[in-house]
């Protein structure tokens, strides 16, 4: 993991196409805004647990061969 350490609108790049800019520090908390390509999925942790949760939900239900076109 990398750790960096950066003030208020500061930012770092990721991979040419994604700023994480330091919005806001209020006490503990710290607001990051994300700006990347529309197809790029942005979640916080606790959202994306909950789709990988529901994709793995949806996956046990459907049949191995409900693609298969006779």
């Amino acid at each position: 993991m990398l750790v960096l350490s950066r003030k208020k609108n500061e930012s770092i790049v990721i991979n040419n196409d994604i700023k994480i800019v330091v919005v806001e520090i209020r006490g503990d908390k710290v607001r990051l805004g994300v700006e990347a390509p529309r197809e790029v999925p942005v979640h916080r942790r606790e959202v994306y647990d909950a789709i990988q949760r529901n994709n793995e939900a949806f996956d046990a239900n459907t049949p191995a061969d409900s693609n298969d076109v006779s």
